[in-house]
């Protein structure tokens, strides 16, 4: 799919790893929507893009209605939605029986599950009945949604039980999505970032850093956002890649803790 002309929505699009998509994908042409809760990022996000090519709009992904009205929000405004990518999520640090014998929070792994795994099937879902209204291009297709997962839902480590099972979640989707969607001329793939150069490692301490790394066979460093949203953009422009996960990692495997 050429992006020139398109209309994206990026969930987590004014941070991180949603905010490197964002800029690539405005930079090949397509206008973007951003969902994310964080207003003032969302709007800076918009002042750097530029009206033109962004907007932001305040969402709870995992909030079925909401997520309804704001794509009937941008069919009424911009006409169209070709491009979904899932970037928002969250994570926690908690085993399954903490040191002190009690039982991982069961509101709290809830929460995870509601935002990382409900939050990215409710997108997708809107997104694709969106898309399936899109007259066909060139090439028979109407649409392109990518999601993201982690290394976490192969390699999980201690303390990563509820943030692996949905990534794993969003992983074990990826197929059989594609699949349902195949007839809509729809393609769903799934990214499975590594360790990535994002705000919330480079606030980790040095040591931590370096540890990491350290891991990593090659290139031997913290993978870039931009890297992310280069894939992002090869997956929406090779329309033979579908019902696939891939990940973008160094080669990395991660040790148990």
């Amino acid at each position: 799919m050429n992006l020139q002309d398109k209309v994206a929505v990026v969930t987590g699009g004014a941070s991180g790893l949603g905010r490197a998509a964002t800029q690539l994908l405005v930079d090949a042409g397509a206008q973007v929507v951003i969902f994310d809760m964080n207003a003032s990022a969302g709007q800076q996000a918009v002042t750097e893009l530029g009206a033109k090519s962004a907007r932001y709009m305040q969402l709870d992904v995992s909030n079925g209605p909401d997520v309804e009205s704001a794509f009937k929000a941008i069919l009424a405004d911009l006409g169209r939605v070709d491009v979904c990518i899932n970037c928002a999520g969250i994570g926690i640090a908690a085993k399954t029986v903490n040191r002190e014998g009690q039982p991982h929070d069961l509101d709290l792994y809830r929460k995870v599950i509601e935002v990382n795994l409900i939050g990215t099937f409710n997108v997708s879902r809107c997104a694709a009945a969106a898309m399936s209204k899109n007259e066909p291009d060139e090439k028979t297709e109407r649409g392109v949604i990518v999601n993201t997962a982690s290394i976490a839902a192969f390699d999980g480590q201690m303390g990563q039980v509820a943030y692996s099972a949905t990534k794993g979640g969003i992983v074990g989707m990826t197929l059989p999505m594609a699949r349902d969607l195949s007839k809509s001329g729809i393609r769903v793939n799934t990214i499975a970032p590594g360790v990535m150069a994002t705000p919330l490692m480079l606030a980790a301490p040095k040591n931590v850093q370096d540890g990491i790394v350290a891991n990593i066979p090659f290139p031997q460093r913290l993978g870039a956002p931009s890297e992310f949203g280069q894939l992002v953009v090869h997956i929406i422009e090779n329309s033979y890649l579908n019902g696939e996960t891939i990940r973008l990692d160094g080669g990395v495997r991660m040790q148990p803790r």
